[in-house]
């Protein structure tokens, strides 16, 4: 059964200052549109037609370089909000977007975004705070593809996914992998490299693989390995 528009633009921050009445004459403007499984939403270039909310399923914001090697900047969830940012400057969508999972977002065209901040200027000031949270997230991934290994960020991706979707088991949480290449993709690196690290960890005793099933056998190791000088 599908969702009115309305009842999920009120669970997103960007709305919250709207009222009920508001809600009801926004959500009227937005369209619905399907994605499946790896289907782009928009790429790096396009010109910027206006902003998406994430219904249901998640998005990766990309970047690729001329080798055709990706560099995953953001990955968006049910109420994130995708390329609110593109809208004010009349430039093109400065990254691609695509969906993981088969995806339903909402779409608001640009020239409604623009009067709607126009009549309500705390969501314009939403949107700052929004791109004030970008930009940091964005400073601390150049930190950390400048200044750690290929084995540090490796770490720290093992552990942040068994925080958000770790299953206990005896031996220490088990978790799903995504391909080698998807990794490399998070973590500014190719999957060779990912696949010898991988390695690497079972061999010293703080993973335990089986496909794409692994075991964070020693989460403290990890966690030191993530943080090492």
């Amino acid at each position: 059964m599908t969702t009115d528009p309305k009842t999920i633009l009120g669970r997103v921050a960007l709305f919250a200052d709207l009222s009920d009445t508001e809600l009801d004459a926004i959500s009227k403007r937005f369209s619905r549109r399907s994605l499946l499984g790896g289907e782009l939403l928009f790429a790096e270039g396009d010109a910027c037609q206006g902003l998406f909310v994430i219904e249901s399923g998640a998005v990766r914001i990309f970047k690729t370089a001329p080798s055709g090697r990706e560099q995953v900047l953001a990955i968006e969830r049910p109420g994130g909000v995708v390329a609110e940012l593109p809208v004010f400057d009349d430039g093109p969508y400065p990254a691609s977007c695509s969906a993981v999972v088969e995806t339903m977002a909402l779409f608001l065209s640009k020239s409604d975004f623009r009067g709607l901040c126009l009549e309500h200027p705390n969501i314009t000031l939403t949107v700052l705070r929004a791109t004030g949270k970008r930009l940091r997230r964005l400073v601390a991934l150049i930190e950390e593809l400048s200044f750690t290994t290929v084995r540090q960020r490796l770490a720290g991706l093992l552990l942040r996914i068994a925080s958000k979707e770790g299953t206990p088991t005896p031996d220490g949480l088990e978790i799903t992998l995504p391909a080698n290449q998807e990794i490399g993709a998070h973590i500014g690196t190719v999957r060779e490299l990912v696949s010898r690290n991988l390695s690497r960890f079972q061999a010293e005793g703080m993973i335990r693989m089986d496909g794409k099933q692994v075991v964070l056998l020693d989460a403290t190791r990890l966690e030191e390995e993530s943080q090492a000088e």
